[in-house]
């Protein structure tokens, strides 16, 4: 390890802890490392005082060029079910957990590094990224946090100084990614595949220290650690339904069980909305597509009560799969609760509002008709203020000539419990105006990798402030044109 000009306070609790979970493994030289983005509100939040560095060394540190004291690069082990398919085995192939740190809430993070080179885990692949996908991360990150939606972060994307070979040659890149934690369902799956129960149990005793310590001495404690992680899927993913959000690979080793939003690979922003939209070019079958997200998280939730069934009750074994069961059987309960508050929130509607049936009715009459009307999904819920201040006409002329919309607006009107101009604004505070629209950000990352970061900058401006209106913006408000959304397919950038 080499001194450097920042002074980090590592606390490695994963390395000091799981020593079985884990394989120990340095990054890749970058051989001209150069700093692209620096995320400094996030350096703030963990303490880092990155104004006493300069750009060379904030390459090198988040390169993996050069490491501090104190860190311990490993490449965490896990398994996963991808597509519905079982791989025993797929691990961080390039990915490096450089340590952890207390930022200045008290929380622990992990600072980790990814596309930095090849690990045992990497199967072949050379364990690095363009620096395509690592700006979309960064960028598609940063603009999810700022909408309220628990998330891993970037602090850092770094151009190596080299071509990676995908379809053709590419600029290379790093990412620095900050996470509650890096723990996978598939990380238990990675052990109880294997009958190490013993693992499994210290696992759990793990992430309930760190996630959920209220837990630590409670007897049914492990039983508790699932619907906790339940509850926090089914928050997380009734926030993605309503920012209109589509991961695009909803696997079990892309599940956190911190409850953030974690691997940001074939994900996209709907626009025009569609119950069955999928970006992925690799979902052929609509797996993981809009509507069916919260069903896959249901389903990823029972493959990780499966690992936990011996922790139950070992004496009974059909009690705990009753027991688990319960738990899973809540799932889509709890969802449909925080769905239908946020709804309830992004229409205005006071947060004691408690007629669900009526409530419930008038947001799938909404949804109806924005479906049937292929109307751009944010537009339509944010010109909702303008309809609450007297001016219905923004929200008509997204749907065309319809009798049905003035009708739907005059009972939604009757659910208020202020004046206009309260709801107005609590729509305003709810609804984004701007959000990383996928021409945009396929504009934005196409100019980075010519070298021009200042259309990549612009947009992450725009959507770092999702709901603040900015005229000098109109054009990051504006939906693709439907040529470029009727063929638009992400890719997983591996």
């Amino acid at each position: 390890m080499m001194a450097f000009p920042l002074q980090i306070a590592w606390d490695n609790s994963y390395a000091a802890q799981l020593g079985e979970f884990y394989v120990s493994c340095l990054p890749a030289a970058a051989p001209e490392p150069t700093l692209l983005q620096l995320n400094r509100r996030l350096a703030d939040e963990l303490g880092w005082d990155v104004a006493a560095i300069d750009p060379g060394a904030a390459a090198r540190l988040f390169s993996g060029v050069e490491l501090p004291a104190g860190t311990q690069p490993l490449a965490q082990a896990y398994a996963g079910h991808q597509f519905g398919g079982f791989a025993p085995q797929l691990g961080d192939g390039r990915a490096l957990l450089l340590g952890e740190v207390i930022d200045r809430h008290g929380r622990r993070r992990d600072i980790g590094l990814k596309g930095s080179g090849p690990t045992p885990f990497s199967r072949g692949g050379d364990g690095k990224a363009a620096i395509g996908p690592v700006l979309r991360e960064y960028l598609i990150g940063e603009a999810m946090h700022a909408c309220g939606i628990p998330t891993t972060r970037a602090l850092a994307a770094v151009a190596t100084g080299e071509q990676v070979m995908r379809e053709r040659p590419l600029p290379g890149a790093v990412l620095t990614r900050v996470a509650a934690s890096h723990v996978r369902v598939g990380t238990f799956e990675f052990f109880a595949a294997r009958d190490q129960q013993d693992r499994v149990r210290r696992l759990a005793d793990y992430v309930i220290a760190r996630h959920d310590p209220e837990l630590v001495a409670d007897g049914d404690r492990y039983l508790r650690l699932l619907a906790s992680v339940a509850e926090r899927q089914a928050s997380l993913v009734a926030g993605w339904m309503l920012l209109g959000f589509i991961h695009g690979v909803m696997n079990t080793d892309n599940m956190a069980v911190s409850g953030e939003t974690i691997d940001y690979g074939p994900c996209a922003f709907m626009e025009a909305f569609d119950p069955q939209a999928v970006f992925s070019s690799i979902d052929h079958g609509g797996r993981y597509a809009y509507e069916k997200q919260p069903a896959v998280a249901r389903w990823n939730l029972a493959r990780f009560a499966e690992t936990l069934l011996p922790l139950f009750d070992a004496e009974a074994p059909a009690d705990a799969v009753g027991k688990a069961t319960e738990v899973i059987e809540q799932f889509m309960p709890r969802y449909e609760a925080h769905w239908l508050a946020g709804a309830r929130r992004k229409l205005g509607l006071a947060a004691e509002s408690r007629d669900d049936e009526a409530d419930t009715r008038l947001v799938q009459d909404w949804m109806t008709l924005l479906a049937r009307h292929q109307v751009d999904w944010t537009l339509a819920w944010r010109k909702l203020a303008d309809a609450a201040e007297g001016s219905p006409e923004s929200v008509v002329s997204l749907f065309g000539p319809s009798p049905e919309v003035p009708a739907w607006l005059a009972r939604w009107q009757q659910r208020w419990d202020a004046a206009g101009p309260v709801v107005a604004d609590r729509l305003r505070r709810v609804n984004p105006i701007y959000i990383p629209r996928n021409h945009l950000v396929e504009e934005s990352l196409a100019a980075a990798g010519d070298g021009d970061l200042a259309p990549l900058e612009r947009l992450l401006a725009a959507v770092s402030r999702p709901y603040d209106e900015r005229s000098e913006l109109a054009e990051y408000a504006e939906p693709a044109p439907l040529e470029f959304t009727s063929r638009y397919r992400t890719f997983c950038g591996t």
